[in-house]
């Protein structure tokens, strides 16, 4: 479960953007109806679910860009070798892309607090740093700072005991590579649970999406027991289709060799077969034959289900692509339904701007700065916005300063077509 994510200098964000799941402190008659909205722990609201709205190119994709880096960064460092250039953007002005980078991640995880950092360039690893909160008290388990020498007992700080052999991994970790990686990689019981948290719990996606974030065998297996909830849900949808098929395909090698000779091996794909109310007999391939809302909306049904069932976080950009608005307010819905799930996700849809359904703190807008960079802000910021107010209103308004302001006027486009034909 996450309590905060931090970012500093990744794409448009040049200055520290904070997404903070913890509730603010929202007391009125109106927030009553939406206390499934948050999670109780340990005598805190924690937030089910984040929209992300505001104006293209104002950062909102940017942001989850950025934390799709240092999730697969996490993931997949101990594979980098010497030559290896991190694959992110920092922000292109005000000499911002000879500064480092900074990502921090506060969350829960197996009923401890942890919080986790590192700071890099495009080339190297300058620090890092892993706490924990037993007792509610903030303690180290390591820091990590490139800059203090070349030895790694100038390099590290370790609390004794909570790793075992810490220097061993330290001196297998170059400044491409995060100590957490490496020392998962090398069988380190504590690393390898965080690890585990960022490969299995904590996922990024972008639309429109497809199932190989999931893999074949956890969507077959969702399938197999949740295939009457998954008709049941595109029923409430108002889908006509009455019965789902799952069919395995393997698909021969296409002739081509390994580097060691071999031929590749056969491998398989799933494929969904649809049949509709109107004709119970005559059968639809649902990728080619379905609409692109169904689609989507069915694809999306699997990585809801296994997000609420097993409590993780879940962060998808434009998440309501090719989705009427009301099966839009179905999804938040679903994530709301359930006790531990996490939901950060981008979108257009004004109508979700709404806080009859959303509390103010889960509403946050991204705009554009002067400076070309991008700032983070929700509507519990304003403290002037009333409950009783219409706050999709207010942002077509241009209140919260996060749409583009467009002269649309038929003055301004007879000019601008105009101008055209003048070329």
């Amino acid at each position: 479960m996450i309590l905060e994510i931090r970012l500093e200098n990744f794409f448009s964000i040049k200055d520290e953007v904070l997404l903070d799941f913890r509730a603010a402190n929202i007391n009125n008659e109106r927030v009553k109806p939406l206390s499934a909205n948050v999670i109780e722990y340990n005598g805190e609201k924690i937030l089910k679910c984040i929209g992300l709205f505001g104006a293209n190119a104002s950062g909102k994709s940017n942001i989850l860009k950025a934390i799709n880096f240092c999730q697969q960064l996490i993931v997949k460092s101990h594979e980098n070798n010497e030559g290896t250039v991190f694959e992110f953007t920092p922000f292109k002005f005000d000499d911002y892309t000879n500064k480092p980078s900074v990502f921090s991640v506060n969350f829960i995880y197996d009923n401890f607090e942890y919080e986790y950092s590192f700071k890099l360039t495009t080339t190297e690893i300058l620090k890092e740093s892993l706490y924990y909160y037993p007792n509610g008290r903030r303690a180290k388990i390591f820091v990590r700072d490139e800059t203090k020498g070349t030895n790694k007992t100038e390099i590290y700080n370790f609390t004794d005991g909570v790793i075992p052999r810490p220097l061993d991994v330290a001196t297998n970790t170059s400044k491409k590579t995060l100590y957490l990686s490496r020392a998962s990689q090398m069988d380190r019981e504590l690393c390898k649970k965080l690890y585990r948290f960022f490969m299995q719990d904590f996922l990024v996606g972008f639309a429109p999406l497809d199932f190989s974030i999931l893999g074949l065998d956890i969507t077959r297996q969702l399938f197999s027991q949740h295939k009457e909830l998954i008709l049941q849900a595109l029923s409430v949808c108002d889908s006509d289709i009455s019965e789902i098929k799952n069919i395995t395909e393997s698909i021969k090698h296409d002739g081509n060799f390994r580097h060691d000779g071999t031929i590749k091996a056969r491998s398989s794909i799933l494929k969904f077969e649809t049949f509709h109310k109107a004709s119970p007999s005559t059968t639809f391939d649902l990728f080619s034959e379905e609409s692109a809302g169904t689609i989507q909306l069915f694809i999306m049904l699997f990585f809801l289900l296994d997000m609420t069932k097993n409590g993780k976080t879940f962060m998808l950009d434009e998440y309501d692509l090719n989705l009427h608005t009301k099966l839009a307010e179905f999804v938040i819905d679903l994530f709301h339904a359930r006790s531990t799930a996490q939901f950060l996700f981008t979108s257009h849809n004004t109508n979700l701007i709404d806080v009859k359904r959303f509390r103010r703190d889960q509403i946050l807008f991204t705009n554009k700065k002067e400076d070309g960079s991008t700032e983070l802000y929700s509507l519990y910021d304003y403290k002037d916005f009333r409950e009783n107010m219409d706050a999709e209103k207010g942002y077509l308004q241009g209140r919260f300063d996060a749409i583009p302001v467009i002269d649309s006027s038929l003055a301004a486009l007879k000019k601008l077509l105009g101008s055209a034909e003048t070329i």
